[in-house]
């Protein structure tokens, strides 16, 4: 899988986690809600660290946590 799908992926599980919408999570981290769709439907290649890192104040964990998901494990990753 790529990196862009690992990602859409964990931000699926965490609004499912926590009962969420793409909307609440906006109003949380500051993240315009048109980037965190966006990023749910792989339409970006590329995700920049600083968006990942304001989600996740919205979320309240840490980068470590966001990326501790089996999703990241260099198995599951294409090169």
């Amino acid at each position: 899988m790529q990196l862009n799908q690992a990602v859409s992926l964990r931000l699926s599980e965490l609004l499912e986690e926590r009962n969420m919408t793409q909307y609440q999570l906006f109003m949380l981290s500051g993240v315009p809600k048109s980037t965190i769709h966006n990023l749910i439907s792989c339409s970006y290649t590329s995700v920049k660290l600083r968006i990942i890192h304001e989600l996740c104040q919205g979320f309240q964990i840490s980068i470590s946590d966001f990326f501790s998901s089996p999703l990241f494990d260099e198995v599951n990753l294409d090169p």
